[in-house]
């Protein structure tokens, strides 16, 4: 049960992201960069689940993954907390003749005690941060190891605290204090459309700590570690060739030790521990 305080910030990020619903499918919130970070998603998402699975999708925006995953033969069950989110998701269901497939919903990641079906689900993933606008990772941990069968995986990508990108960027334009954005330990308001989500941003040990006891670990590794994060996507428009050399980077070595903690975000798999 959220606290006052907790609804209010909930509510906000709510507004926020129904603000931008009709348009999110653009620059905002599908530029290139951002479609190339979902390209890479959807390589780990291929890799992690079975033909036909049962998915639960955590923050499903416009449904741009729960359709894509429907088309590849899954059945998803895609959330989120912006109802206007959802009536996207259900329309791009519906004129990709994919709307059997794809169940929408207006349920927020924190609210997740509101899906029936204990241990029928074969996984769930969440793409591009919607879990740092969660006010406890304990229950949706909690919540996921009730949905999930023993076994079945979660594939996130969530925002990270150590961004090299970021710092250089706002470095280089002396703007101190929004670097320390990241850095800070608990929530923080962060604009949009003039409008205010409520943010938190997590190093991978501080997000896996609250799943950790009842998932294993399977992979972690920075995304957009080497390559300019979304909002720096004209550098990706302007030098193609050398943006497309630094994903081969980060697609080489985000994985290894150390570098794995980096990146405007971080990708985890972890597999629900069988008892």
């Amino acid at each position: 049960m959220s606290n006052p305080q907790q609804q209010i910030r909930l509510n906000d990020t709510r507004d926020a992201f129904d603000s931008v619903a009709a348009d999110y499918d653009g620059p905002r919130g599908n530029n290139t960069a951002i479609q190339d970070m979902r390209a890479e998603m959807w390589h780990w998402l291929d890799a992690s689940f079975a033909p036909g699975s049962r998915l639960i999708d955590l923050g499903c925006g416009t449904g741009l993954d729960a359709v894509h995953l429907a088309g590849r033969g899954h059945r998803v069950t895609a959330t989120d907390w912006s109802e206007r989110m959802v009536e996207r998701t259900r329309g791009r269901a519906r004129e990709a003749h994919l709307g059997d497939a794809v169940e929408a919903l207006a349920v927020g990641a924190h609210e997740l005690h509101r899906l029936p079906g204990d241990a029928s689900f074969d996984g769930a993933y969440s793409n591009l941060g919607p879990l740092n606008c969660v006010p406890d990772l304990g229950a949706v941990a909690d919540e996921c190891a009730r949905l999930i069968k023993p076994g079945g995986r979660l594939v996130f990508t969530v925002i990270g605290r150590y961004c090299p990108w970021e710092v250089a960027h706002y470095a280089r334009q002396r703007r101190w204090a929004r670097i320390g954005v990241r850095f800070a330990r608990h929530t923080v308001a962060v604009g949009m459309n003039g409008r205010t989500i409520w943010t938190r941003y997590y190093t991978p040990q501080e997000f896996y700590a609250a799943f950790a006891s009842q998932f294993e670990l399977e992979q972690q590794r920075g995304l957009c570690v080497f390559v300019p994060p979304p909002y720096l996507t004209w550098l990706a428009e302007r030098h193609p060739r050398w943006h497309e050399r630094l994903w081969r980077l980060d697609r080489r070595v985000a994985g290894w030790p150390g570098i794995n903690r980096l990146g405007d975000h971080f990708l985890l798999v972890m597999r629900r521990r069988l008892s």
